[in-house]
């Protein structure tokens, strides 16, 4: 009779992990949208298209709206879609391009990472080496940047 129940119980607790560990993957591969690093490297080219147009609004449109802005030519975190659209105010007024140089893309559940170095050259003929980091999450279904860090390169870059 105690190997019977044992033999019941133990079947039961595994059915019941089976459907447990069944139920939590079938949620997991449902919660983490699939993404490849092409697409990420496509979010870069959405923001600077959206810098072409010079339009401020339309570049904000790509931040979360608690996401965080350390630009590259300001001393001043932007971390409202208000300060965040006051620096792309003046920094479109140089009608800036990037290029990227070199990047390192990572993939997480939901959340991707473009990190590198990039180029930015003005209307004026100046230009601007940086190192970026753009941390993307998936918000209501649209990948936008949580987190933007660039800041000019601390060593000339020969040859640029």
């Amino acid at each position: 009779m105690k190997m019977r129940l044992l033999a019941t119980t133990a079947a039961t607790s595994l059915l019941a992990l089976s459907f447990a560990t069944g139920a939590n993957a079938a949620l997991g591969a449902a919660a983490c949208a699939p993404v490849t690093q092409a697409q990420v490297s496509a979010l870069f080219d959405r923001w600077n298209d959206s810098l072409r147009t010079l339009d401020p609004d339309k570049v904000t449109a790509n931040y979360a709206p608690d996401g965080v802005l350390l630009p590259t030519v300001s001393n001043n975190p932007r971390s409202t879609p208000a300060e965040i659209r006051d620096y792309f105010v003046k920094f479109l007024k140089g009608e800036p391009r990037g290029t990227i140089d070199k990047r390192i893309i990572r993939i997480g559940c939901n959340v991707a990472q473009d990190v590198g170095t990039y180029t930015f050259k003005f209307k004026d003929g100046t230009s601007v080496h940086a190192r970026y980091t753009y941390v993307y999450e998936l918000v209501n279904g649209q990948w936008l940047i949580a987190h933007h860090h660039s800041s000019a390169m601390p060593e000339a870059v020969a040859g640029k």
